[in-house]
């Protein structure tokens, strides 16, 4: 047998995937935010601090004039310059004499002095501010050179940037390698978690593949867990078991119609053979002949005609509406006192059932046309019909002592019936349409002698008022 090729990898693969995908896109939205958050709030301080060294410097400036660039390099003389700016560790203050030369060597970087520093150490006016950026030791940093006033020097503030960069490149790292763990962690749980659900719809489909190969419809179908594989596994062994029913139904119905068929065409065979010499028959046997083989044509041809009726389910297409069961029952009684020349009664109320109305008067000329056939001749045949209850009741010999379901199986016959035309199709089509219609078929025994068969149907009107009559 052909191996039937594991669908798991792929679908197990793509909800991992998708497990993963997911996860690196939230990861990654979470990061950016983080990161652009964590970036600006620090440069917002990196920025902050370093504007208020700048302030704090051009307010020594203007407030102590009197300060030359050695007393400015003399923490003690700076007011507190020294803990704002000396231990900060981005924070880089350096003083220059009116010539700009660096008046206090010794602090951990030296900052080159420029055009721009030396034109701040000769300014006239104190506090005035210039600002450059250059690289020092491959380290970017800003310098705001601060002018002391009457050309006697400046002082260069400065902020080495390389280190928040730096800070903000670690975290950029660590988010990545936070977002990695994270999509590793997720496509490991998506492998497990899809592993876990693909099995079993792996094993529907294996099923399935079985069914289709083998045809074989009595196959374990797994159907455990509530979720939705779950349901799935119970829908398709429900739908396994009613295409075995089906199958079934369809097998014994062949072989039930085989042989039905096997007795009229036999007998057609028997008379057909006659009519080789039927030259040399008497008179009265020619007719017999003839008369059987229009009879056995006859109900060879209502045999077929009710077998496609009833296989082909052709009343499918006819649309549901209300149907008031007095009028269908009229229409059905007035049919048979023409056909089987009987006098038939309507006792009825004015229950209406939603449904087909061809098929409901099919399955009710079906239970008169039994009555009429069982009835003696002369008899009357009733139709009575209350609160969606059908019966038709008849005073013949009543029905044979079997189960009442046997009497609505397809060509059942009662053998006091057999030699009666027909073909023991009539109950099984009306069983059959009256299900259809949400209802049950029924049978008994009269006391006062008969039969009464018929069906229940669910009321669609509440008028149930009695409305019958007698003819």
């Amino acid at each position: 047998m052909k191996r039937f090729p594991s669908p798991r990898p792929s679908l197990r693969l793509t909800l991992s995937v998708v497990f993963t995908v997911t996860a690196v896109l939230v990861a990654a939205g979470v990061g950016v935010l983080s990161h652009g958050l964590a970036a600006r709030l620090t440069w917002d301080t990196i920025n902050n601090d370093y504007r208020g060294a700048v302030d704090a410097v051009a307010s020594i400036t203007v407030d102590h004039g009197e300060l030359t660039p050695e007393g400015l390099a003399d923490p003690e003389e700076t007011s507190g310059l020294s803990e704002a700016l000396y231990d900060s560790r981005t924070l880089v203050v350096q003083v220059l004499g009116p010539d700009g030369d660096i008046a206090d060597e010794g602090h951990p970087l030296i900052l080159p002095v420029g055009d721009t520093d030396r034109s701040m150490a000769d300014a006239a006016k104190p506090g005035q501010t210039a600002v450059t950026e250059l690289r020092v030791d491959g380290d970017r940093v800003r310098v705001t050179a601060v002018s002391l006033g009457g050309g006697r020097g400046a002082v260069q503030v400065a902020q080495r940037l390389g280190e928040v960069e730096a800070l903000l490149s670690t975290l950029r790292m660590r988010i990545v390698l936070v977002g990695a763990g994270i999509a590793i962690v997720a496509g490991v749980c998506g492998w497990f978690v899809a592993g876990r659900v693909t099995r079993r719809l792996t094993d529907l489909a294996r099923v399935a593949h079985l069914v289709s190969v083998t045809g074989h419809l009595d196959l374990p179908v797994p159907s455990a867990g509530r979720d939705e594989v779950g349901r799935l596994g119970a829908a398709f062994r429900t739908m396994l078991d009613r295409l075995a029913r089906a199958r079934e139904d369809q097998r014994r119905m062949a072989q039930e119609a085989g042989h039905e068929l096997r007795t009229p065409l036999t007998s057609l065979r028997t008379n057909i053979a006659l009519l080789d010499r039927f030259e040399e028959l008497p008179p009265e046997t020619r007719d017999q002949v003839l008369e059987d083989l229009t009879s056995e044509s006859r109900e060879l041809i209502q045999l077929v005609d009710e077998l496609v009726e009833l296989v082909s389910n052709r009343r499918e297409s006819e649309e549901w509406q209300p149907v008031a069961l007095a009028a269908l029952a009229e229409r059905v009684a007035r049919r048979f006192r023409v056909r089987a020349a009987r006098d038939i009664a309507v006792v009825a109320d004015s229950s209406t059932v939603s449904g087909q109305p061809q098929a409901l008067e099919r399955a009710l000329a079906n239970l008169v046309e039994n009555a009429s056939k069982f009835a003696p001749e002369g008899q009357r045949v009733d139709i009575h019909i209350e609160l969606g209850r059908v019966e038709v009741r008849d005073r013949g010999l009543g029905l044979p002592d079997v189960p009442q379901d046997r009497l609505f199986d397809r060509f059942y016959r009662a053998p006091e019936a057999r030699s009666m035309p027909g073909s023991g199709l009539g109950l099984a089509i009306v069983a059959d349409i009256v299900h259809a219609h949400g209802g049950s078929v029924f049978a008994r025994n009269r006391a006062s002698g008969g039969a009464v068969t018929g069906f229940t149907l669910p009321l669609l009107s509440g008028n149930r008022e009695h409305t019958g009559h007698e003819q």
